[in-house]
């Protein structure tokens, strides 16, 4: 069976938090550009009850990104990460301290 190993890519990446949340003096600029994207557009980030996942027991701070695949939810110390291509996707902190280190 073939093997193969993924090829090294530096990515741009802010962990959320509560406090991040409510204060996003410290956003990166990309993540200003996804908070203000129309919510139906890919990349948008939102909370949740813009979104599809809606529902009057979830958490009104809790954050959504709009991705060619379906809506993710992004849970308090989850990773979002900017891809090679612009993309954005949450990842457990556990994942990408698994696949990431820090970059130079």
């Amino acid at each position: 069976m073939p093997k193969y190993r993924k090829k090294p890519v530096v990515i741009e990446a802010f962990q959320m938090t509560r406090e991040r949340r409510q204060d996003n003096s410290d956003w990166p600029s990309w993540m200003h550009e996804a908070w203000n994207k129309n919510p139906k557009d890919d990349g948008a980030l939102m909370p949740i009850g813009k979104s599809a996942l809606a529902h009057p027991r979830h958490d009104q701070e809790t954050l959504v990104i709009m991705t060619l695949e379906g809506t993710h939810q992004v849970a308090w110390g989850d990773y979002i990460i900017q891809g090679v291509k612009g993309e954005l996707y949450p990842c457990k902190p556990d994942i990408f301290e698994a696949t990431y280190e820090a970059a130079d």
